[in-house]
């Protein structure tokens, strides 16, 4: 049976995860100059990123509730928070071209 501080260990790290996600889409929206950049991008290095995160979590710190495979840990752990996280900074966040930002002194 599952304990509720191993579900709020396991929301607190999907969170964290799909905010990385959310800030790694932005910053790559924000860097590169083409669409077809950013998406790469984000399709390649943040689950890489989040794998990285999810190995260090669960190995390391031994966090978070036994998910009982390792399909369920990787949908769970960078596939929930990667689709959470594009989806916030695409549909919740306005586009890097609309956002007006102050002259900068050289």
């Amino acid at each position: 049976m599952v304990s509720v501080l191993a579900l709020a260990g396991l929301a607190v790290v999907v969170f964290v995860h799909a905010l990385v996600a959310a800030l790694l889409t932005r910053f790559f929206r924000v860097r590169l100059d083409t669409r077809w950049g950013a998406a790469l991008y984000t399709a390649l290095i943040v689950p890489l990123v989040l794998l990285v995160s999810t190995l260090l979590v669960s190995g390391l710190l031994n966090l978070g509730p036994n998910l009982g495979g390792a399909g369920a840990a990787l949908f769970v752990m960078i596939g929930v928070p990667l689709v959470i996280g594009v989806t916030f900074d695409y549909l919740w966040m306005p586009r890097p071209e609309d956002v007006d930002l102050p002259e900068t002194i050289d």
